[in-house]
C-alpha cells in the first residue's frame, strides 16, 4: 500500500513540472490496456505474478498524473479572457474569506455569483483589494480592530478591474501564479472606490461563509484584548492560521532560529489539542455508567478528539500541515473504532493520498515537503526500534532526527539552515505548544480576557529568548542553491545517519551533504560578465558578475511598509546565486522605483561601497561607504571597465534637474560585449549624452550590444538619436503587468524595432539573464551575448505566454 501511494503523488508531481498541460483525453488511451492487462493477471496470476508489480506501478504513477491532468484542466478553464484584463466589470458575489489588512487598505477572497456588465467573463474565484480613500493630512496606517470594511460572507456588487494571476519571475524566486492556481484564485483585482458599490446582503448561509464568520469573530477579539500588543499577530496566527499580522523582523527571527514552523497552525498544534480532548472525554465517559454501556468510552473519546481536530483545522484555514494531521489523527481514529492494528507508514501513506486526491497542488508547496517530511524521518527514526527509551533521550533522539532529516529539504528550497534550531525548538516547542496555544484557544473562544493576557506574557518571553538565540554568533547558515540532484545523496546520508544504535560507521552518512554544500554554482571567467536584469515589476535592479566581484545596479521598488524588492527579490537571488556580498552598489536616483529595496540590501548584505546621486537627506547606512557619482569615474574588475558617464561633475547645483535626469548611467565593458545601464534619464540628457559622445570631445562612446531601456520606456525617453548612438542589438524594458504608466509606449517600442534591435519585456520575459561569452579566437567565432528569458526557460503549465 506504501509504495503505490507514494507512485501516485510522483505522477501528480511530475504533472507539475510540464510547461505544456496534456489532453485529458491521453487517459483514454493509457489506462484501459493497463485494467485489462492486470485483469489477465488475476487470473492467470501464476503465469504473470512476476509482471503484476510494475503493471501496479504504472497504473499508480497514471492515476496521480492524469487525476492532477484533469483537476488543473478544469481549473485553467476557469480564466479572465485577456480581452477583459484591466476594464471595468460590475459584478455580484459573496466575500468568501477574513480580509487582509494592509496599510493602504484590505485583500480579501471573493466568489462571484453574477456578472452584471454584458459580455464580460469573470472566473468564479477571485482576490480583490480595496484601497481606503486618504483624507487630506491623514497618514495613520489603516489597521485596526474594526477597520475591515467588507466581512466573511457578506453580498455585495462591486464594479472591479481584474487581471489574470501574473507575478515576477526570477530565479530562485517566489512563484505568485503557481500559489494562486494551488489556492483557486484565478484572478485578481481591485474595487472602485468612486463606483456604485453597494451591499445586497448581510450574510450568506453556506458552510464556509459560516467557518470565515467565525474565523473573523476570533481574530476581532484578539485584536481587541491585544491591541497595541506588537505580537498580537503572533496570536492571531496561532489560533486562526492567518499570519499576516506577523511583523517582517519577527519572521525573520522566526527563519533565523528554525522556530517558523511553530508560529502558524502546525500538525503539533491540533495533535495536542485532539490529544486533550480524548483524553479529558475518556476520563469524563468512563465515569457516567450509563453512558459506558450505550457506547465504550474509547470509542466516543476517538469521536470526541475527531471532532476537536476537526474544528481546529477549519478555523486554521484548512492548510496543507493542517490537513496532513488532520487526515492521519482521522485514520487513526477509525482504525481505533474498528479495532484494527496500522503502522506509522501506513498511515502517513494514506494521509499522503487524501491530500493529493483533494488538492493534486499540494505537491508544488512547500509546507508540503516539510510536514509529510518531517513525520517521516520521525517514523524512520524512531520506529522499528527494540526496547523503550528513557524519555529524555527519546526526546533529544527526536529533535535530533527532525533536524538532521530536513536539512536537504531545507537547502533546496530555502538555501539555509538554522543552527540554534535545536535549541532554540527545545525551549520554544514546549512554551508555544503547551502553555502559548492552549491559553490562546482558550481566551479566543471563551470570555476569558485573563487567559489571552497570560497567553501573551508567555509569548513575549519566549520571543526574548529567541532574540537571545538569534543574537548568537553564526546562528544561520546560509550558502547557495544547490543543484537538484544533490538532493539524492543528501537523503541516503540522511537515512543512514537515523540508522539504529550498533550500525557501524554511521556517520559517513555525513559524506551524503558534501555534494550539497560544495558545489557552487560557475563564474564568468576573467574577461566575461553576466548580466542578469531581475524582474521587479515596476522597477529596476541589475546584477553584475565577473569572475570574481559582483555589483548591484538599483534594488527594485518598495511595495509595503512590509515589503520591497530588496528583501523579496535581490536578496534571494543573489543568496542562492553563492554572492555573500556586493562589491559594489549602485543606486541610479531617488525614485522608489529604484531605491526602494536599498534599505533591505543595505542592512542585510555586506556592501564594500555605495555609489548614488542621493540626496544627503536620504537616511544611509553609516557603516558603508557612500560616494557621488559623476561622469569620468571608472574602474576595471577582472578585466572588465565599469565607466560612469552622467551626471556631470558640478550638476548637484542645477535645480533644474529632475531625479530621473540625475540617474548614474553607467556603461559595462567586457572582452565579450557591453552594456548600458541608463537609470530613467530622459531625452534632455540623453541629448547630453549624444553630443558628448563625439570623437573629437574623448568622451566614451555609448555603442552597446544590450542597453536597459531608459525610464522603462517611457514616451519622455528614447529619443531616435540616442537610440542611433547606442546601436543596442538588444533592449530591455523593465515593467509591471498591465502598468498604471502603460510602459513600454508602442511608439517607443516601435523606435528600437525601426534600429533593428531586438527586444525583451520583464513582464512578459520575466529576468533575463545575459551570458557575455568571448568566442575561440581559433574558430574566429567573435563574441556571443546569450539573453535568456526566466518566464520561458522555467515554463510551467499554468504560465501565460506573451
Amino acid at each position: 500500500m506504501v509504495f503505490p501511494a507514494l507512485i501516485f503523488v510522483f505522477g501528480a508531481f511530475c504533472l507539475q513540472q510540464l510547461p505544456v498541460l496534456p489532453d485529458p483525453l491521453w487517459v483514454l488511451v493509457c489506462i484501459p490496456p493497463l485494467l485489462i492487462y492486470i485483469g489477465a493477471v488475476r487470473v492467470h496470476r501464476y503465469a504473470f505474478s512476476l509482471l503484476n508489480r510494475p503493471a501496479l506501478v504504472l497504473l499508480s504513477f497514471l492515476f496521480g498524473f492524469f487525476w492532477a491532468v484533469a483537476l488543473a484542466a478544469i481549473r485553467l478553464g476557469d480564466a479572465l479572457p485577456a480581452a477583459w484584463e484591466n476594464k471595468p466589470i460590475q459584478i455580484v458575489g459573496v466575500v468568501a474569506s477574513v480580509s487582509e489588512l494592509h496599510e493602504r487598505g484590505e485583500r480579501f477572497r471573493f466568489d462571484v455569483e453574477n456578472i452584471l456588465t454584458e459580455a464580460a467573463v469573470v472566473p468564479r474565484h477571485i482576490s480583490l483589494n480595496y484601497y481606503q480613500p486618504r483624507v487630506a493630512g491623514d497618514t495613520s496606517p489603516y489597521q485596526g480592530t474594526n477597520a475591515a470594511k467588507f466581512r466573511a460572507g457578506e453580498r455585495w456588487q462591486f464594479t472591479v478591474r481584474l487581471k489574470r494571476p501574473h507575478g515576477t519571475q526570477n530565479p530562485h524566486g517566489f512563484d505568485f501564479e503557481a500559489w494562486a492556481l494551488s489556492e483557486n484564485i484565478r484572478a485578481t483585482g481591485s474595487i472602485k472606490a468612486k463606483a456604485d458599490n453597494k451591499k445586497l446582503q448581510d450574510f450568506v448561509w453556506r458552510p464556509g461563509y459560516l467557518v470565515e464568520h467565525v474565523r473573523e469573530m476570533i481574530r476581532q477579539r484578539i485584536a481587541r484584548v491585544l491591541a497595541g500588543k506588537p505580537y498580537s499577530g503572533i496570536e492571531q496566527a496561532l489560533v486562526m492560521g492567518d499570519d499576516s499580522g506577523i511583523d517582517a523582523n519577527d519572521w525573520q527571527l522566526f527563519l533565523r532560529t528554525g522556530t517558523s514552523h511553530l508560529m502558524s497552525i502546525s500538525g503539533l498544534h491540533i495533535t495536542m489539542l485532539s490529544g486533550l480532548v480524548f483524553a479529558l472525554v475518556s476520563f469524563a465517559w468512563r465515569r457516567v455508567p450509563a453512558l459506558t454501556m450505550r457506547l465504550p468510552a474509547r470509542k466516543a473519546a476517538v469521536v470526541a478528539g475527531m471532532l476537536a481536530a476537526l474544528v481546529y483545522a477549519l478555523v486554521a484555514g484548512f492548510s496543507v500541515p493542517t490537513q496532513r494531521t488532520l487526515y492521519m489523527l482521522m485514520i487513526l481514529g477509525i482504525a481505533l473504532w474498528s479495532g484494527r492494528q496500522l503502522v506509522i507508514a501506513q498511515v502517513l501513506a494514506l494521509a499522503l493520498v487524501v491530500v493529493v486526491l483533494i488538492d493534486p497542488f499540494a505537491v508544488i508547496s512547500p509546507g508540503f515537503w516539510l510536514s509529510f517530511g518531517a513525520v517521516a524521518m520521525l517514523s524512520y527514526a524512531l520506529g522499528a526500534r527494540v526496547g523503550q527509551l528513557h524519555w529524555l533521550r527519546t526526546w533529544l533522539h527526536t529533535q535530533w532526527a527532525v533536524t538532521i532529516g530536513m536539512v536537504p529539504l531545507l537547502l533546496i528550497m530555502f538555501n539555509q539552515v538554522s543552527i540554534v534550531s535545536p535549541l532554540a525548538n527545545a525551549i520554544a516547542i514546549p512554551m508555544i505548544s503547551f502553555i502559548v496555544t492552549p491559553l490562546a484557544l482558550l481566551g479566543s473562544f471563551l470570555p476569558l480576557d485573563a487567559a489571552l493576557m497570560l497567553s501573551y506574557k508567555a509569548l513575549d518571553f519566549c520571543m526574548l529568548l529567541l532574540e537571545w538565540f538569534n543574537r548568537l554568533p553564526a546562528a544561520v547558515w546560509q550558502q547557495q542553491a544547490p543543484p537538484l540532484w544533490t538532493l539524492l545523496p543528501a537523503a541516503i546520508g540522511v537515512l543512514w545517519l537515523l540508522l539504529p544504535r550498533g550500525v557501524p560507521v554511521r556517520w559517513l552518512g555525513f559524506f551524503g551533504f558534501l555534494p550539497m554544500l560544495l558545489i557552487a554554482p560557475p563564474r564568468p571567467h576573467a574577461g566575461d560578465m553576466k548580466v542578469t536584469v531581475l524582474d521587479v515589476g515596476q522597477g529596476l535592479s541589475v546584477v553584475v558578475q565577473t569572475a570574481a566581484h559582483t555589483l548591484l545596479y538599483d534594488a527594485g521598488g518598495k511595495f509595503s511598509e512590509q515589503a520591497d524588492a530588496g528583501s523579496r527579490i535581490v536578496l534571494p537571488f543573489l543568496r542562492a546565486a553563492g554572492i555573500s556580498r556586493l562589491d559594489g552598489f549602485i543606486v541610479s536616483h531617488n525614485d522608489t522605483d529604484h531605491s526602494g529595496g536599498m534599505s533591505a540590501i543595505l542592512a542585510q548584505m555586506p556592501v564594500a561601497w555605495l555609489l548614488s546621486s542621493l540626496p544627503g537627506s536620504v537616511a544611509l547606512n553609516p557603516d558603508v561607504h557612500h560616494i557621488r557619482c559623476f561622469a569620468g569615474q571608472r574602474w576595471i574588475w577582472d578585466e572588465v571597465e565599469f565607466q560612469v558617464l552622467h551626471p556631470q561633475p558640478g550638476s548637484d547645483a542645477d535645480v533644474s534637474l529632475t531625479d530621473n535626469d540625475r540617474s548614474c548611467v553607467v556603461k559595462i565593458t567586457s572582452a565579450s560585449g557591453s552594456v548600458l545601464l541608463a537609470g530613467d534619464i530622459e531625452k534632455r540628457v540623453e541629448s547630453v549624452l549624444v553630443r558628448q559622445r563625439e570623437p573629437a570631445s574623448g568622451r566614451v562612446s555609448l555603442k552597446s550590444d544590450v542597453m536597459i531601456a531608459p525610464h522603462h520606456g517611457s514616451k519622455t525617453s528614447s529619443s531616435n538619436a540616442f537610440i542611433a548612438a547606442v546601436q543596442p542589438g538588444l533592449t530591455i524594458f523593465t515593467v509591471g503587468y498591465l502598468n498604471r504608466f502603460r510602459h513600454p509606449r508602442p511608439e517607443v517600442v516601435r523606435r528600437y524595432l525601426d534600429a533593428q534591435s531586438q527586444t525583451l519585456r520583464s513582464d512578459y520575459d520575466g529576468a533575463v539573464t545575459l551570458d557575455f561569452v568571448a568566442g575561440d579566437p581559433a574558430l574566429d567565432s567573435g563574441v556571443t551575448v546569450k539573453a535568456v528569458g526566466w518566464r520561458k526557460q522555467s515554463k510551467r503549465y499554468w504560465h501565460d505566454v506573451y
